[in-house]
């Protein structure tokens, strides 16, 4: 255990570097094959076509690293193979389009694959049979949220980079190393993507990557330790996964008043609205990554305070999210 710190850096780089060579190399690839995304001047506003499988090179380097540095335990075991069947579903629909109720059954597989490996919500306060549906609807919710951000270059892939970058500081504090060498692999393979998918992005995700990175993620949250001094700590992981999960919730709303199926694209995310506003697409990234990381930074330090601070915290960051929305609302998407 003590050569640890070592095997985290070292996974950490290896991600990095492997998803660093892989990426150009699935462009390549993705290009020859015409697996790519089409602008259509609505919500795909790209000056040309952008070639899909960037998923891909984030999954090798998130497998390749933790195979060469880190022994598998069942639960390890059991979030790469319910990662692999979303990463299916999602090369599957890269590659034609899916229905909404095929994907959910994949989901659903892939969700059952990781309750039975052990990966599920332990909250002493809720019985057995509750745990099971709650672990359940979110993996689903999670795996989804990172698949409705990814709407603009470098915002999906950087969000998700700084939330495990979190979830290793939190496994860290409580001495979670298989979590910690996941997270840190996944914050690797990530930080490696972004270069080649920032705006102007050169190769996409794809719902291979988006699905396969929102399962992992959700998979990280349910099997980590937040309770140090207050059980209102508990919330930590909707604090990380605050900016995917803020998007979702918006959208679904703005969905439904509006009378539109949740599943129907349209151009209602944050932050297409701030894209709209004023901001350019890397301001509006850039945005997004700060309010990524001073919600991560707010959720370890929620896991410090009384009940109460931790309370408290969580009333501001909840006022502040309602304010967001009401102020995103009012911007005009029709001109």
């Amino acid at each position: 255990m003590n050569n640890l710190p070592f095997l985290y850096v070292l996974t950490g780089i290896l991600a990095f570097f492997i998803t660093s060579y892989f990426t150009p190399i699935m462009r390549e690839a993705a290009i020859r094959f015409g697996i790519v995304d089409q602008p259509d001047g609505k919500l795909k506003k790209q000056q040309e076509p952008v070639p899909y499988l960037g998923g891909l090179a984030v999954y090798l380097g998130f497998l390749v690293a933790l195979a060469l540095t880190f022994s598998f335990d069942e639960k390890v075991l059991g979030v790469l193979l319910g990662g692999t069947l979303v990463l299916v579903l999602g090369l599957i629909d890269d590659l034609g389009r899916l229905s909404p109720k095929v994907k959910l059954g994949f989901q659903l597989l892939a969700a059952f694959v990781l309750v039975k490996s052990g990966i599920r919500m332990e909250l002493v306060f809720l019985p057995d049979w509750a745990e099971l549906p709650l672990s359940v609807l979110w993996i689903l919710v999670v795996t989804n949220a990172l698949n409705i951000i990814d709407i603009m270059d470098g915002l999906a892939a950087g969000v998700a980079a700084i939330c495990c970058t979190a979830l290793f500081c939190v496994s860290l504090i409580n001495d979670r190393p298989a979590v910690a060498m996941m997270a840190i692999a996944m914050a690797g393979s990530l930080a490696g993507f972004v270069r080649f998918n920032f705006s102007p992005a050169k190769i996409y995700l794809g719902d291979t990557g988006s699905l396969f990175v929102g399962a992992v993620l959700s998979s990280l949250t349910l099997i980590g330790s937040y309770t140090i001094k207050n059980t209102v700590s508990l919330l930590a992981p909707v604090v990380i996964l605050g900016v995917p999960l803020f998007d979702t919730a918006f959208v679904s709303y703005i969905r439904w008043r509006r009378g539109m199926p949740v599943t129907l694209g349209s151009p209602d995310h944050f932050a297409l609205r701030l894209r709209k506003w004023r901001l350019s697409v890397p301001q509006t990234v850039l945005c997004s990554y700060l309010a990524s990381s001073i919600l991560a930074v707010c959720a370890i330090w929620i896991m410090y305070l009384s009940e109460i601070g931790a309370a408290l915290v969580l009333v501001g960051l909840t006022a502040a999210a309602l304010g967001t929305g009401i102020f995103l609302k009012k911007i005009d998407m029709t001109m």
